[in-house]
């Protein structure tokens, strides 16, 4: 099968995958052709552990001569490991593959990087903190609790009555909340702008991770300032790293309750690349916001316009005006199974499963297509369903072997429907970098080959 096809529609190899609107068709016209042979394990070791294959659902007798049901193995015979010397658990050692994974060449510096986390082996909604996305801009540090400090000021001493100043120990005695929210960076997905289709779902989506959270509403720590609501529209947080990374947040979402300061995530203290001792948490707005290693609080009456506010975290839109304070991540979804890099073994029943968020509220409906979007059915959502939080969905499928174009559609509780490709870039252009929410397809080859293609 050839798919060294031509700019008018043919599908094209990555990383310029693009198949034309007319041309979906040819895909399974090419694909009905016949079945390829292929090495699974060389594929998988090309991809450099991408993920587990997906493995087919049909059930199947057992074989007669099969010593591992006839004969009882090892660890049925003898006594097993004691408890842990190891204070801390780790994972089997047959999961080792399952891990946050750099993109060489991204960033300049292992300081200014990114890790991307494996979605695609991933079950449920909550992130394991050991496998949670990680972005810097000037490294991370393990910071003593007993050392940092929290300041709350204001910009004009007429906005805060009394500026205070809290330790970790005195933030933790504080009434707290615990809440599930999921965490994007602005440039997820933002590979795919640039006409680069990257091969598996957790370089196309893996800055994104969903955690519980732990910490003191920051309303409550402005309420004890004694802040003038009637004239304080923004905060300003400001983090203790060697960026200085500050970005302001506006006042209507201190006084909704939802933002806080964290200091635990998934039942334990943060994690060092996480921002402990402290970081703040602003549900449903890019992650640049949530700054990390937390150390001062201002409240002002206008927005701050801070270096990554104004120089960085922009889109240069098609008219040459600059998109700029775009800091809801907009509803969206995407298949994690099947994606990219994983292969279907035979034609059978599957479960096409995937995340859905939407930095406005809750997912109310997640449709998925087998065929490129012609027809749309919709999925199963896993219960919890929460406000800014991810979604799990569901559909049943069965596969018959031919070629297949997978994709997913988020709908909000505002009534917001996640756009496609071709519907975002008639309004974003192509030169953009950040808030990707597009439609993903999954190309799932005749020979159970799932690859990254754009529908143009």
């Amino acid at each position: 099968m050839n798919f060294q096809g031509h700019r008018l529609g043919r599908l094209v190899k990555a990383p310029e995958n693009f198949i034309g609107a007319d041309a979906v068709g040819t895909v399974f016209n090419e694909a009905k052709r016949g079945r390829r042979d292929f090495v699974r394990g060389a594929f998988a070791a090309a991809l450099a552990g991408a993920g587990a294959s997906t493995a087919s659902a049909q059930s199947k007798p057992a074989q007669a001569g099969d010593a591992n049901i006839l004969e009882l193995l090892a660890h049925s015979k003898g006594l097993g490991q004691g408890v842990a010397m190891e204070g801390y658990g780790k994972p089997s050692k047959f999961e080792a593959n399952v891990q946050r994974r750099i993109s060489p060449g991204l960033t300049q510096t292992r300081q200014s990087s990114v890790s991307f986390a494996p979605l695609q082996s991933l079950f449920g909604i909550v992130t394991p903190s050991g496998l949670h996305f990680e972005r810097h801009h000037q490294g991370w540090w393990d910071v003593d609790p007993t050392q940092h400090r929290l300041m709350l000021n204001g910009s004009d001493a007429a906005l805060m009555k009394t500026p205070m100043v809290f330790t970790v120990d005195e933030l933790m005695r504080l009434p707290s909340v615990s809440r599930f929210h999921f965490i994007e960076c602005g440039a997820n997905t933002g590979m795919e702008w640039g006409n680069v289709a990257v091969p598996t779902c957790q370089y196309t989506h893996g800055m994104l991770s969903c955690s519980e959270f732990t910490g003191v509403p920051l309303k409550l720590l402005l309420d004890m300032a004694g802040v003038d609501y009637s004239r304080a529209r923004y905060v300003l947080a400001e983090g203790a790293d060697g960026s200085s990374m500050t970005r302001t947040v506006p006042m209507e979402l201190v006084e909704s309750g939802e933002v806080f300061v964290a200091y635990g995530q998934n039942g334990e203290m943060l994690r060092p690349e996480q921002g402990y001792p402290l970081r703040l948490v602003v549900p449903g707005v890019q992650g640049v916001s949530w700054v990390k290693y937390l150390r001062r609080i201002e409240v002002g009456d206008q927005p701050y316009g801070t270096k990554d506010e104004t120089l960085h975290y922009t889109d240069l839109l098609p008219g040459g005006m600059h998109r700029q304070y775009s800091s809801t991540q907009e509803c969206k979804s995407v298949v994690t199974t099947p994606s990219g890099g994983q292969v279907l073994l035979d034609k059978g029943f599957y479960q096409i499963s995937g995340l859905a968020w939407s930095g406005r509220g809750k997912v109310k409906r997640v449709d998925v297509s087998v065929d490129g979007g012609r027809q749309w059915k919709t999925a199963k959502l896993q219960s919890p369903v929460m406000s800014k939080c991810l979604t799990r969905f569901t559909l049943d499928w069965n596969w018959d072997g031919q070629a297949a174009l997978v994709q997913s559609r988020a709908m909000d509780d505002t009534g917001y429907v996640q756009p496609s490709l071709a519907q975002l870039r008639a309004v974003r252009g192509t030169r953009s970098i950040y808030h990707n929410n597009a439609v993903q397809t999954w190309l799932v080859e005749a020979g159970g080959e799932v690859k990254n293609v754009h529908l143009s």
